[in-house]
């Protein structure tokens, strides 16, 4: 059974409210989880204690066991200190998307006829 860390969500629409779950991977997001280890609540700011509350010695033991935690939850846990901070490398993040190529073309060749 491949276990994985990760949030369910609750909470009424546009104004969600997370609970990190341990949960066999093949489960639906908000469905059967095999332990609630605690909650995350993006409407608090930032720095606010309340956002982020977690069990941290039942997130190590499932770490132990295999469970693999989300993206999310990695950068939670990298917060807290219980795992590494991974290095992630996303180069097309900065690259300009196609309408955008499309205009700087457009106005390159604009520029170009206007001379």
């Amino acid at each position: 059974m491949s276990m994985k860390i990760r949030l369910a969500r609750g909470g009424s629409k546009k104004r969600p409210h997370y609970s990190i779950v341990a949960a066999d991977s093949r489960m639906p997001r908000d469905g059967r989880f095999i332990e609630k280890l605690g909650v995350y609540n993006p409407l608090l700011a930032k720095d606010s204690e309340e956002r982020v509350k977690m069990n941290l010695e039942r997130v190590q033991y499932w770490l132990s066991q295999g469970a693999q935690p989300t993206d999310r939850i990695a950068r939670f846990l990298e917060a807290a200190g219980v795992i590494a901070k991974a290095t992630r490398n996303n180069p097309k993040q900065a690259v300009p998307g196609k309408k955008a190529t499309e205009r700087a073309a457009a106005k390159a060749a604009k520029a170009e006829a206007a001379e």
